[in-house]
């Protein structure tokens, strides 16, 4: 049973939640220590968070990083904010959706399901070869750990990280459209805002360049995404 962790401080939007959620089978916990959410989360170890971002002492956003330093688990924001630049906060923090109040409770249940999915289901193992280990020319990905390895240094991606680099690197060279990489990352890509897609690839580029890889995702105008393999050429060089 998937254990769902919902940090909400509005008692009544909590429970209506809770009771829903449960309705499909679903375990439900609620945070309770709003200056402790961190902790919570690692007593309760859930598969997948509904994190609001009006909190007591800290936002949802300071609490989002705080569990991406320990888990990758999806992370779905719900909040009254509908502003563009909030939603693109909540996936530069570390987000893998976001939905705004007041919500449809069956999307919600839609989401869940979808993230679940992704993160533990049918959709988990994301690419082609055998074993966790999927290497081009050095760079590789472990599906068991969301990690990306180049050259000595590892680094963590979130599921949705993950899976668009796995979608880009499955095709190094080639030209991914944006419409393909929204579906490969969302099930209902139709209530997905672009700029979303377009966050999340700039996270993943930020984590290659920690790795010191630079440059290695081109923006093909009016078309998507090309991974290049420059990484290749960097490691000759050094």
């Amino acid at each position: 049973m998937y254990r769902i962790m919902i940090v909400e401080d509005d008692d009544k939007i909590a429970e209506i939640l809770s009771g829903y959620i449960r309705k499909y089978n679903y375990e439900v916990v609620r945070a309770a220590r709003f200056d402790d959410i961190r902790n919570e989360f690692v007593e309760n170890r859930p598969h997948l968070v509904l994190l609001d971002i009006n909190l007591p002492q800290y936002d949802g956003f300071y609490w989002c990083r705080q569990i991406r330093t320990i888990s990758n688990v999806p992370i779905i924001f719900i909040s009254a904010r509908v502003g563009e630049m909030d939603q693109v906060m909540a996936i530069e923090n570390g987000g893998d959706d976001y939905l705004t109040k007041p919500f449809n409770l069956d999307v919600v249940v839609a989401k869940i399901k979808g993230a679940l999915r992704r993160a533990y289901g049918e959709y988990a193992s994301v690419s082609a070869g055998s074993g966790d280990l999927y290497e081009v020319y050095g760079l590789g990905l472990d599906r068991s750990k969301n990690q990306v390895l180049w050259n000595g240094g590892k680094i963590i991606l979130s599921h949705n990280e993950f899976r668009l680099l796995n979608c880009l690197i499955q095709q190094v060279g080639q030209i991914i459209t944006r419409e393909e990489l929204l579906e490969e990352l969302w099930d209902d890509a139709d209530f997905v805002d672009d700029n979303t897609l377009t966050v999340n690839v700039t996270r993943v580029r930020k984590k290659l360049e920690e790795l010191g890889i630079k440059g290695a995702i081109e923006t093909v105008r009016g078309q998507g995404y090309r991974l290049e393999p420059v990484w290749k050429r960097e490691s000759a060089d050094a």
